[in-house]
């Protein structure tokens, strides 16, 4: 089985969301956090979170984009029993048993946008129309196996007396 983890390929997640998901949280669409919202809700960061975020589940952050990974059964019955308990906890179910059906829809539809290959990259896109919160969601694909990975990375090295001489004679 396959499931959403949240990536982050920069830091711009800090900046646009009031909480962003840590990298590797397993995620959600978490379209339900703004189904009580109106337009006049949607400001700031409140509306970056709902037009770009998938929902980590450890913090309860947002995440541009998720990466497709392999899931195991234990970690998915996990995410189910973690979103139970934070509907009841923040959205007013009753028990976990009234719960748990919401989340384990939730759950299976989070799932099912990952039929596609490991490192497959997600993005979700969502409007508020007449009908309700309406979802998109783009697909990139990786080219190779080493695609999503670091691009860079800042390598600290020690100070050779010979290169600190050059640079000062430049």
């Amino acid at each position: 089985m396959r499931f959403p983890r949240s990536i982050r390929l920069d830091e711009s997640d800090v900046s646009v969301f009031e909480s962003a998901a840590a990298p590797g949280e397993w995620a959600v669409s978490g379209a339900f956090a703004f189904s009580q919202l109106t337009p006049e809700d949607l400001q700031g960061k409140t509306r970056q979170a709902f037009a770009h975020g998938f929902l980590g589940l450890e913090s309860f952050g947002r995440s541009t984009l998720v990466t497709v990974t392999d899931i195991d059964r234990e970690s998915y019955e996990g995410i189910i029993d973690l979103l139970a308990r934070h509907f009841v906890e923040h959205y007013g179910a009753p028990d976990m048993a009234a719960a748990r059906p919401a989340a384990e829809e939730e759950a299976a539809f989070a799932a099912s946008l990952c039929d596609h290959p490991i490192n497959t990259l997600l993005a979700v896109s969502r409007e508020l129309e007449d009908r309700g919160i309406v979802e998109s969601f783009r697909v990139i694909t990786p080219e190779g196996p080493k695609s999503h990975a670091k691009i860079w990375e800042i390598v600290e090295q020690e100070s050779d007396p010979d290169d600190d001489a050059l640079q000062n004679e430049s």
